[in-house]
Protein backbone atom coordinates (compact mmCIF):
# COMPACT_ATOMS: atom_id res chain seq x y z
CA UNK A 1 0.00 0.00 0.00
CA UNK A 2 1.57 3.07 -0.72
CA UNK A 3 1.94 5.52 2.47
CA UNK A 4 3.58 8.72 3.51
CA UNK A 5 7.13 9.51 3.13
CA UNK A 6 9.79 11.57 4.58
CA UNK A 7 9.76 10.98 8.25
CA UNK A 8 7.22 10.87 10.78
CA UNK A 9 3.83 10.04 9.34
CA UNK A 10 1.18 12.54 9.05
CA UNK A 11 -2.22 12.48 10.32
CA UNK A 12 -3.97 10.87 6.96
CA UNK A 13 -5.56 13.82 5.04
CA UNK A 14 -9.50 13.65 4.94
CA UNK A 15 -11.68 12.24 2.56
CA UNK A 16 -15.08 12.20 1.49
CA UNK A 17 -16.95 9.30 3.58
CA UNK A 18 -17.97 7.21 0.99
CA UNK A 19 -17.59 3.88 0.69
CA UNK A 20 -16.81 3.74 -3.31
CA UNK A 21 -13.98 6.58 -2.77
CA UNK A 22 -12.30 5.27 0.22
CA UNK A 23 -12.07 1.83 -1.84
CA UNK A 24 -11.06 3.61 -4.71
CA UNK A 25 -8.30 5.47 -2.60
CA UNK A 26 -7.15 2.17 -1.31
CA UNK A 27 -7.00 0.80 -4.85
CA UNK A 28 -4.83 3.65 -6.69
CA UNK A 29 -2.33 3.15 -3.37
CA UNK A 30 -2.18 -0.31 -4.59
CA UNK A 31 -1.57 0.40 -8.10
CA UNK A 32 1.19 3.15 -7.16
CA UNK A 33 3.12 0.60 -5.33
CA UNK A 34 3.80 -1.08 -9.02
CA UNK A 35 5.15 1.80 -10.24
CA UNK A 36 8.94 1.94 -9.85
CA UNK A 37 9.35 5.58 -10.11
CA UNK A 38 8.85 7.88 -7.58
CA UNK A 39 5.02 8.42 -7.38
CA UNK A 40 2.57 10.42 -5.20
CA UNK A 41 -0.50 12.23 -5.08
CA UNK A 42 -1.24 15.84 -3.57
CA UNK A 43 -4.39 17.74 -3.13
CA UNK A 44 -4.82 21.22 -4.20
CA UNK A 45 -2.39 22.66 -1.45
CA UNK A 46 0.18 20.18 -2.33
CA UNK A 47 -0.23 17.70 0.63
CA UNK A 48 0.74 14.92 0.20
CA UNK A 49 -2.28 12.26 0.20
CA UNK A 50 -0.42 8.99 -1.22
CA UNK A 51 3.04 7.92 -2.36
CA UNK A 52 5.03 4.80 -3.25
CA UNK A 53 7.76 3.39 -1.58
CA UNK A 54 9.83 4.71 -4.58
CA UNK A 55 9.55 7.84 -3.60
CA UNK A 56 9.84 7.34 0.02
CA UNK A 57 13.58 5.64 -1.08
CA UNK A 58 14.19 8.88 -3.62
CA UNK A 59 13.66 11.26 -0.52
CA UNK A 60 13.78 9.73 2.52
CA UNK A 61 17.53 10.82 3.40
CA UNK A 62 16.15 14.52 3.70
CA UNK A 63 16.86 15.46 7.53
CA UNK A 64 13.42 16.00 9.86
CA UNK A 65 11.73 19.31 9.28
CA UNK A 66 8.81 21.24 10.78
CA UNK A 67 6.30 21.97 7.96
CA UNK A 68 8.72 20.71 4.70
CA UNK A 69 9.00 16.98 4.78
CA UNK A 70 8.50 15.94 0.94
CA UNK A 71 5.97 13.05 2.39
CA UNK A 72 3.76 15.51 3.81
CA UNK A 73 3.34 18.87 1.31
CA UNK A 74 5.81 18.56 -1.79
CA UNK A 75 5.53 22.57 -2.15
CA UNK A 76 6.52 23.40 1.06
CA UNK A 77 9.15 20.76 0.22
CA UNK A 78 10.41 22.27 -2.99
CA UNK A 79 10.57 26.02 -1.65
CA UNK A 80 11.79 25.60 2.26
CA UNK A 81 13.48 22.70 3.42
CA UNK A 82 17.18 23.19 3.42
CA UNK A 83 18.15 19.69 1.50
CA UNK A 84 15.92 20.48 -1.78
CA UNK A 85 18.89 21.57 -3.23
CA UNK A 86 20.70 18.48 -2.82
CA UNK A 87 18.17 16.19 -4.22
CA UNK A 88 16.46 18.79 -6.95
CA UNK A 89 18.88 19.65 -9.60
CA UNK A 90 18.87 23.28 -10.88
CA UNK A 91 16.82 23.72 -7.87
CA UNK A 92 15.72 28.07 -8.53
CA UNK A 93 15.15 27.80 -12.01
CA UNK A 94 14.13 23.99 -12.31
CA UNK A 95 11.96 23.39 -9.51
CA UNK A 96 11.50 26.53 -7.46
CA UNK A 97 10.21 29.27 -9.72
CA UNK A 98 7.63 26.76 -11.56
CA UNK A 99 5.95 25.55 -7.94
CA UNK A 100 6.19 29.36 -7.20
CA UNK A 101 4.11 29.81 -10.12
CA UNK A 102 1.62 26.96 -9.32
CA UNK A 103 1.19 28.39 -5.99
CA UNK A 104 0.14 31.89 -8.02
CA UNK A 105 -2.27 29.85 -9.80
CA UNK A 106 -3.86 27.87 -7.35
CA UNK A 107 -4.21 31.10 -5.17
CA UNK A 108 -6.42 33.17 -8.14
CA UNK A 109 -8.39 30.14 -8.19
CA UNK A 110 -8.65 29.10 -4.09
CA UNK A 111 -7.52 32.80 -3.11
CA UNK A 112 -8.69 31.77 0.51
CA UNK A 113 -7.83 28.72 0.96
CA UNK A 114 -5.95 28.85 4.73
CA UNK A 115 -3.31 26.52 3.68
CA UNK A 116 -2.65 28.58 0.38
CA UNK A 117 -2.36 31.24 2.63
CA UNK A 118 -0.01 30.04 5.15
CA UNK A 119 2.27 29.68 2.39
CA UNK A 120 1.88 33.07 0.98
CA UNK A 121 2.76 34.14 3.98
CA UNK A 122 5.39 32.03 4.91
CA UNK A 123 7.09 33.25 1.37
CA UNK A 124 6.22 36.92 2.39
CA UNK A 125 8.44 36.55 5.48
CA UNK A 126 11.70 35.65 3.33
CA UNK A 127 12.64 38.77 1.65
CA UNK A 128 14.63 36.75 -0.74
CA UNK A 129 12.07 34.54 -1.73
CA UNK A 130 9.10 37.18 -1.62
CA UNK A 131 11.52 39.29 -3.96
CA UNK A 132 11.37 36.01 -6.38
CA UNK A 133 7.18 35.76 -5.71
CA UNK A 134 7.17 39.54 -6.69
CA UNK A 135 9.65 40.28 -9.56
CA UNK A 136 11.46 36.85 -10.10
CA UNK A 137 8.70 35.10 -11.17
CA UNK A 138 6.82 37.17 -13.67
CA UNK A 139 10.52 38.36 -15.10
CA UNK A 140 11.01 34.62 -15.56
CA UNK A 141 7.46 34.11 -16.87
CA UNK A 142 7.95 36.67 -19.86
CA UNK A 143 11.70 35.18 -20.26
CA UNK A 144 10.36 31.62 -21.20
CA UNK A 145 6.71 31.42 -21.54
CA UNK A 146 3.44 30.26 -19.54
CA UNK A 147 4.00 26.66 -20.93
CA UNK A 148 7.32 26.71 -19.05
CA UNK A 149 5.01 26.77 -15.71
CA UNK A 150 3.03 23.55 -16.44
CA UNK A 151 4.36 20.40 -15.16
CA UNK A 152 3.08 17.37 -17.32
CA UNK A 153 5.57 16.30 -19.63
CA UNK A 154 8.52 18.93 -18.10
CA UNK A 155 12.16 17.39 -17.93
CA UNK A 156 13.71 18.62 -14.69
CA UNK A 157 17.67 17.21 -13.06
CA UNK A 158 17.77 15.25 -9.79
CA UNK A 159 20.60 14.17 -7.39
CA UNK A 160 20.02 10.49 -7.31
CA UNK A 161 20.67 9.37 -4.11
CA UNK A 162 23.02 6.43 -5.24
CA UNK A 163 26.02 8.18 -5.89
CA UNK A 164 27.00 5.60 -8.32
CA UNK A 165 24.25 7.29 -10.45
CA UNK A 166 24.50 11.09 -9.87
CA UNK A 167 22.81 13.34 -11.74
CA UNK A 168 19.76 12.22 -13.40
CA UNK A 169 16.98 13.14 -15.31
CA UNK A 170 12.96 12.89 -14.50
CA UNK A 171 10.50 13.58 -16.99
CA UNK A 172 6.96 14.50 -14.70
CA UNK A 173 4.06 13.02 -16.23
CA UNK A 174 0.32 14.09 -14.55
CA UNK A 175 -2.59 11.53 -14.38
CA UNK A 176 -5.17 12.42 -12.99
CA UNK A 177 -8.15 10.50 -13.55
CA UNK A 178 -11.90 11.73 -13.49
CA UNK A 179 -12.23 10.38 -9.22
CA UNK A 180 -9.22 12.52 -8.48
CA UNK A 181 -9.98 15.33 -9.80
CA UNK A 182 -13.23 15.21 -8.40
CA UNK A 183 -11.65 15.31 -5.20
CA UNK A 184 -9.05 17.96 -6.28
CA UNK A 185 -6.62 16.00 -6.23
CA UNK A 186 -3.46 15.21 -8.73
CA UNK A 187 -1.01 11.79 -9.09
CA UNK A 188 2.18 13.18 -10.20
CA UNK A 189 4.90 10.60 -11.35
CA UNK A 190 8.84 11.37 -11.63
CA UNK A 191 9.97 8.89 -14.50
CA UNK A 192 13.68 8.74 -14.30
CA UNK A 193 15.88 8.28 -16.85
CA UNK A 194 19.86 9.21 -17.09
CA UNK A 195 20.70 12.34 -18.79
CA UNK A 196 21.06 12.43 -22.32
CA UNK A 197 24.62 13.78 -22.02
CA UNK A 198 27.03 13.81 -19.51
CA UNK A 199 27.21 16.68 -17.03
CA UNK A 200 29.30 17.35 -13.69
CA UNK A 201 27.38 16.79 -10.89
CA UNK A 202 26.84 20.33 -9.12
CA UNK A 203 25.49 20.07 -5.34
CA UNK A 204 25.05 23.04 -2.91
CA UNK A 205 26.86 22.52 0.60
CA UNK A 206 24.48 21.09 3.06
CA UNK A 207 22.89 23.67 4.81
CA UNK A 208 23.20 23.74 8.67
CA UNK A 209 19.78 22.58 10.56
CA UNK A 210 17.63 25.63 11.19
CA UNK A 211 18.49 27.63 8.15
CA UNK A 212 15.99 28.95 6.20
CA UNK A 213 16.36 28.17 2.26
CA UNK A 214 16.38 31.11 -0.14
CA UNK A 215 16.41 32.09 -3.84
CA UNK A 216 19.44 32.86 -4.38
CA UNK A 217 19.18 34.49 -7.90
CA UNK A 218 16.65 36.60 -8.46
CA UNK A 219 15.98 38.37 -11.70
CA UNK A 220 16.02 41.89 -11.90
CA UNK A 221 11.95 42.79 -13.22
CA UNK A 222 11.82 44.80 -16.05
CA UNK A 223 11.22 48.02 -16.15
Amino acid sequence: MAHQAGGQRPAPRPVPDTCDTQAYLQDYGALLEYLSCPSLVVDRQWNVVMANRAFETFFGGVRPHPTAMPGENFLRFVLFHPDAGEILGEHEPGWCLPMLAQLRSALESCGHDPELQAIRRDIAQDPLMEAAYRQGLPHWIRAVGEAATRLDGAVRLLHHPDPRRGRIECRIVEESPQPLRELGHRHLTLVLRDPRRPAAAVRRPRRSRGTASHLTVVPAAES
